[in-house]
C-alpha cells in the first residue's frame, strides 16, 4: 500500500459569488482581505464543508441580526 499526496484547494464562496483562494493564508486571513472589499464579512462565520475532488469549499456566512 502506497501513499499518495495531493495538493488540497479551496474555493471561498460568498453571497453568490465565488472567491479565489490566496494560496499561504489561513481562512481566516483570507476572510480578512476580502473584508476590505465586502465590508461585512468582518462578522461573517467561515462554514467549512468537506472535500470534493480535491477542492475544499468554504462559505461566509453573513451574520443576522438587528442593528442597535
Amino acid at each position: 500500500m502506497s501513499i499518495v499526496v495531493a495538493a488540497l484547494s479551496r474555493c471561498f464562496k460568498y453571497n453568490g459569488l465565488t472567491l479565489p483562494d490566496i494560496p499561504g493564508l489561513t481562512i481566516e486571513q483570507v476572510q480578512e482581505v476580502y473584508a476590505a472589499q465586502y465590508p461585512e464579512l468582518l462578522t461573517a462565520e467561515a462554514q467549512v464543508g468537506e472535500v470534493v475532488r480535491g477542492v475544499q469549499e468554504v462559505v461566509f456566512k453573513r451574520a443576522v441580526g438587528t442593528k442597535g
